[in-house]
């Protein structure tokens, strides 16, 4: 299926949550925010989330410094 994917079109196999998208780009989900269309997805609602065709995702990793 295609998504776009912080900003770039991207194809992703049928039946993903957004957990298992994560997982699939190699990222701790711990350091991710999610947005899906717009809505931001709490973490706890990551399992049950499904990635559905043409969905608009934006995943933000949080990176530590100072």
């Amino acid at each position: 299926m295609q998504i776009i994917l912080n900003g770039k079109p991207s194809e992703q196999p049928e039946s993903l949550t957004i957990r298992d998208l994560i997982e699939r780009l190699g990222l701790a989900r711990a350091i991710c925010a999610v947005e899906v269309n717009s809505q931001v997805i709490p973490r706890a609602q990551h399992d049950s989330c499904p990635v559905q065709e043409h969905d608009n995702i934006e995943i933000v990793t949080l990176v530590g410094g100072g």
